[in-house]
């Protein structure tokens, strides 16, 4: 059997905290992968990180390269390549720039790693997403946006913030684009198991709403240059690690719709099952009024972009 491989697509701040997580996890053998003038630092952080692992005693190889034949083989890849929002760019400002590198990426992933799960970070992430699976011509269920879990992680986090109350014991989603049009489904909200509208104010909970919307754009602001990287490391990791384990995670990620939530042919963030053949499903339930034309202003949002992209 051997070890698994995962490929790292893009060695930035996101990328050494995959590989970080990745080996603390000992999900496999890990590969960080990016263009030649990057190839000191990233090889820099697969030594580095190489070096910690005998502290906890993890056991995985981790390399760095600028070859993309050194991604063969991969059982999963996690492409963050593209570059990171900056103060006052939007994520559409991006997509120029980062259509022309996933074209790129989606050709060497076809080439060396076809039979991998894929798990796309780079933003706009609905349309680069979209991009990839057009390009690549991967199935389906092997191509999937990472968004929801990290803006559902964002979410439980805030309403842990303004309970006081453990972060284990809330539960949430937010669905649609990865954008402002975002939609947290605040009915569905609990903590520990009551609804949070019995525990938070209407008007605090509307409040966390909106922070979660553009939670993307507090920490760019914050940050001054370049955009989040722990959390979405971790968020990508989870779904690693339910499709390498088989665990059937049910999480909110950007899946390929074909009717489901009366969405046709656009990658957007729904509840989907992760298991050992990827997305193997997509857990539809019955939305409010209220909550449709919000998923639907999103599409129209997801749509747009896509168009852009040309695909």
């Amino acid at each position: 059997m051997g070890r698994k491989k995962i490929s790292l697509i893009g060695g930035g701040q996101i990328g050494g905290n995959l590989a970080l997580i990745a080996a603390q996890k000992e999900l496999g053998d890990v590969v960080i992968y990016d263009i030649p003038n990057a190839e000191g630092m990233i090889k820099g952080k697969a030594l580095d990180i190489s070096q910690l692992t005998p502290l906890d005693g993890y056991d995985a190889t981790i390399t760095g390269s600028s070859n993309p034949e050194d991604i063969k083989d991969s059982d999963v890849v996690i492409i963050t390549a593209g570059i990171p929002r900056k103060p006052g760019m939007n994520r559409e400002d991006l997509l120029k720039i980062n259509i022309k590198i996933i074209k790129d990426v989606a050709n060497n992933v076809k080439k060396y790693a076809p039979g991998a799960f894929v798990i796309v970070l780079s933003n706009p992430l609905d349309a680069i997403v979209y991009s990839f699976y057009k390009v690549s011509g991967l199935s389906k269920n092997k191509v999937i946006g990472m968004a929801g879990v990290l803006d559902s992680t964002r979410f439980k986090a805030f309403l842990a913030m303004e309970s006081g109350y453990s972060t284990q014991d809330i539960n949430c989603m937010v669905l649609g684009g990865h954008g402002d049009t975002m939609v947290p489904i605040t009915r569905l909200a609990t903590i520990g198991g009551i609804p949070a509208n019995e525990i938070i104010s209407q008007d605090k909970l509307d409040a966390i709403v909106e922070r979660t919307r553009f939670g993307g754009g507090e920490l760019v602001k914050l940050f001054g240059n370049g955009s989040a990287y722990y959390t979405p490391a971790a968020s990508a990791i989870e779904m690693a690690e339910s499709y390498l384990k088989d665990k059937k995670r049910v999480l909110p990620c950007a899946a390929l719709c074909e009717g489901e939530f009366d969405v046709d042919g656009y990658f957007i963030g729904v509840p989907t099952v992760i298991g050992s053949n990827g997305i193997e499903k997509i857990l539809e339930f019955k939305l409010l009024d209220s909550e449709k034309e919000e998923l639907n202003n999103t599409l129209e949002a997801v749509k747009k972009t896509v168009q852009e992209t040309g695909l």
